[in-house]
């Protein structure tokens, strides 16, 4: 589940105007000759108008690309910052709650983590590391394999309930794939629904994601990752990991959930598309997209409550990324323009790598 959201280097994609469908795709297929992965599908949406471009090195197999399911890795992380906006917009929980008393009631804690809210783990201020300290050793000996699989969600909570601090919750921002796993179990212990029927009563069925889920689906729907040598790897097993990392999507419905940030599906659309109608569903969203932080340097990197946050030539870019033992998954999407990008690709990023770039040039550099 390493996260690549921040990796955004100098692979643009520029036209001199925006122009028709044929003109988005030459953008596309352009787009795609920077990168090198045996499966590769970038998709755009300007309005719900959509563009697919696919390809890659190997052989397409039976299923097209676009409608297999990809792991996202981090870029799972907005549809937990998704969740739990819904559930504070149904006066369900609250931001400011504190994490150790909806686990563990009573349960003894440093004073530190006791201090802990929802909104500390889900905009990684929490001060908690990016795993558990006993999470190394178990994986390590699997790492290039199944580093996650060993470490269950009671591990997860217990670590957590008996971590001691490394900064004071909320002053320093420090990307955790721990605090939003800890999110993931806190929820589902305030509604006493296990998270994979919690994401998909409140998010996945609402925004009508059928082929988004937290595990793997039937042979043949899933891609296959690849090590940078072309090895394929085993489906990623994210053990408590699940909010942080767990979520596979065909590009296809990534469009769909990017679209609805945008309010592009609007209100009972006659194809089948998501309806915003309902009062919470619509305030989360629009809660995620607000400005809630900024770090680094001068304080010039901007953060929502589960995106990042940039300028563009064309306005402000909201955006996540994400990468498994295999595969890697790029979310964005640009308010002022309805422009929406869903990237996919199955293998796995290394320092040369373009994905992330590629994809981020589309998001801020198309017209």
């Amino acid at each position: 589940m390493t996260d690549t959201s921040d990796t955004t280097g100098a692979t643009a994609v520029r036209v001199s105007a925006p122009g028709s469908r044929a003109a988005t795709a030459r953008i596309l297929a352009e787009a795609a000759r920077a990168v090198d992965a045996p499966d590769l599908v970038l998709a755009v949406s300007r309005d719900r108008v959509r563009t697919v471009h696919t390809g890659g090195s190997a052989e397409p197999g039976p299923v097209p690309r676009d409608r297999l399911a990809y792991e996202l890795g981090s870029a799972s992380k907005p549809y937990a910052g998704l969740l739990l906006a819904r559930l504070v917009a149904q006066g369900r929980v609250r931001y400011e709650d504190r994490a150790a008393d909806l686990l563990a009631p009573g349960f003894p804690v440093h004073p530190a983590v006791r201090r802990i809210t929802l909104r500390h783990l889900v905009t990684h201020t929490s001060g908690l590391p990016g795993l558990p300290a006993d999470f190394y050793p178990q994986a390590v000996p699997r790492w290039s394999t199944d580093p996650y699989g060993g470490y269950p969600a009671d591990r997860v909570v217990r670590s957590f309930l008996r971590a001691r601090r490394l900064h004071r919750p909320g002053t320093r921002w420090r990307y955790s794939n721990f605090a939003v796993s800890v999110l993931g179990h806190t929820l589902a212990a305030a509604t006493g629904t296990p998270w994979e029927v919690l994401l998909h009563q409140q998010v996945l069925a609402p925004l009508g994601l059928e082929a988004t889920r937290v595990r793997p689906g039937p042979d043949g729907t899933d891609a296959v990752g690849h090590r940078r040598d072309g090895t394929p790897v085993p489906a990623l097993d994210t053990g408590g990991f699940t909010a942080a990392g767990a979520v596979r999507a065909t590009p296809l419905d990534l469009l769909t959930f990017l679209e609805a940030h945008l309010g592009a599906a609007g209100p009972a659309q006659p194809d089948g598309g998501p309806d915003l109608r309902d009062p919470t569903l619509a305030a989360a969203l629009a809660e995620v997209r607000s400005p809630v932080l900024r770090r680094g340097l001068r304080h010039a990197h901007t953060h929502t409550l589960t995106w990042f946050h940039h300028p563009s030539p064309y306005g402000p870019v909201l955006f996540h990324a994400g990468a498994t033992l295999g595969q890697q998954a790029f979310l964005g999407f640009r308010p002022a323009t309805g422009l929406a990008v869903a990237a996919t690709a199955t293998r796995r990023v290394h320092r040369a790598d373009t994905f992330v770039a590629t994809a981020y040039g589309l998001l801020t550099e198309t017209p």
